[in-house]
């Protein structure tokens, strides 16, 4: 039986679970699956971690130990960010070695030159851990519902973000406090912007809809909207009306192409997502022969990150062990454009803070109806002060006529404040 020499890049706290699940699991894993997976080497910037782990004898900080070492046959990218990690995995792969990482960014941003790359060198480049933690999403995309033409992907793929949205809903706490909640109980980052700006998700959703589309989309190329503007009166609205908010991860195939986006949405409360609380994710494919799947779990953490990083690594050792490395799918087969934004259709909740006087709600009633945007119901709160909030539920509306409104009511000198747009779904959708 061949051994496989395994490498790791970063002795984080996903490095390290990754280090824990081989040797807890080396003997199980040369039984079942009949692989033998050996820790060759290490690098990190401290030897600290390498220190409690006990593999002192096989670590260096320079990360040529992994990318150049003979020994090892699978590099493990675990440092994160893109610029140092995208030259360390081009380094391993030039060298022939497969690799295996959990780095959505750098998917996002250099899959396709990483995975063109991998086949010139006749080596692998796996990523399940990239998108959902420890979910299972991109081997059943690229592999079990390869049969399907998939028609659409919606996600809660940032548990930092569906934290805070919880407890903005639960407990009627502002952004800020539910942020500082969330920071205090290491669920958000010191600088939280990856998370409740969307960015976090965009990239997770640009990789999910390369594969699902063979398109090759970029995480620039995700328009995206966070969290941060949402207040406590858009939480109870969403509540009275039968809606939780979340932040959706959307990629759809349209006649027009594909409409990816990134963005805060009232879900009805009978859909399959609306249920995902806390810091679950979950993704909901549709697929034309499959119909509606759901895929939910832990999206990020040590143990449920490690599980996946993991699972890469058996599937390219048992390849390796084999001698049948897979030859990596090319991502632009189909190269479908990006439809374009304004012009998608949705249903929308409108928040207005306006001055409470005589001709406002007529004034409003006519922009919305000069872009031929239909009202499905209005209620006022809030009226003192000489001012008020309405609240419009708007029909299937173009997204350009509705910003296009919006501005107009802005320039009108009757808004106190800046409105509030979010999406509605409803179950079904």
């Amino acid at each position: 039986m061949k051994t496989i020499g395994i490498g790791i890049l970063g002795l984080g706290t996903v490095g390290s679970g990754v280090v824990r699940v081989l040797q807890k699991h080396h003997d199980d894993f040369l039984r079942d699956q009949e692989i033998d997976l050996k820790l060759v080497a290490v690098s990190s910037r401290r030897d600290i971690q390498a220190r409690q782990l006990g593999l002192a004898d096989i670590y260096s900080p320079d990360p040529s130990h992994v990318t150049a070492n003979p020994e090892v046959d699978i590099a493990v990218e675990l440092i994160g960010g893109t610029d140092a990690a995208y030259q360390h995995i081009q380094a391993a792969l030039r060298a022939n070695k497969s690799v295996v990482t959990a780095n959505k960014a750098l998917i996002a941003t250099h899959g396709r030159e990483l995975m063109s790359l991998a086949a010139e060198h006749c080596v692998e480049l796996a990523f399940e851990a990239a998108v959902g933690g420890g979910i299972p999403i991109i081997g059943p995309l690229r592999h079990n519902l390869a049969s399907n033409r998939i028609l659409s992907i919606i996600g809660i793929v940032n548990g930092t973000t569906n934290y805070m949205l919880g407890r903005m809903s639960d407990a009627g706490l502002d952004y800020a406090t539910a942020l500082a909640e969330a920071q205090e109980l290491g669920y958000a980052e010191a600088d939280p912007a990856a998370d409740v700006e969307g960015l976090d998700a965009a990239a997770k959703i640009a990789i999910l809809a390369t594969i699902a589309y063979n398109t090759d989309i970029r995480l620039e190329q995700v328009p995206t909207q966070g969290i941060s503007s949402l207040t406590p009166t858009d939480m109870q609205a969403a509540a009275e009306a039968g809606y939780v908010v979340k932040l959706l991860a959307v990629a759809n195939r349209s006649a027009e192409g594909i409409d990816i986006r990134v963005h805060p949405a009232m879900v009805e409360q009978s859909h399959p997502l609306a249920s995902v609380t806390g810091v679950f994710n979950a993704i909901y494919v549709v697929g034309d022969a499959v119909g509606e799947t759901m895929f939910y779990g832990r999206g990020a953490g040590e143990e449920p990150t490690a599980s996946s990083v993991v699972g890469d690594l058996i599937e390219l050792a048992r390849h390796q062990t084999y001698q049948k490395v897979i030859a990596q799918p090319v991502w632009d087969t189909e190269d479908l454009p990006l439809a374009d934004g304004g012009k998608i259709a949705s249903r929308f909740y409108l928040r207005l803070p306006v001055l409470d006087k005589p001709g406002t709600l007529a004034t409003s009633a006519s922009v919305f109806a000069k872009h031929g945007i239909s009202v499905a119901s209005m209620v006022q709160h809030g009226a003192r002060d000489g001012q008020a909030e309405l609240i419009y539920f708007t029909h299937l509306a173009p997204t350009a006529a509705v910003e296009t409104a919006l501005t107009e009511l802005t320039a009108s000198g009757l808004l106190t404040n800046a409105p509030s747009c979010i999406r509605t779904m409803n179950a079904g959708e």
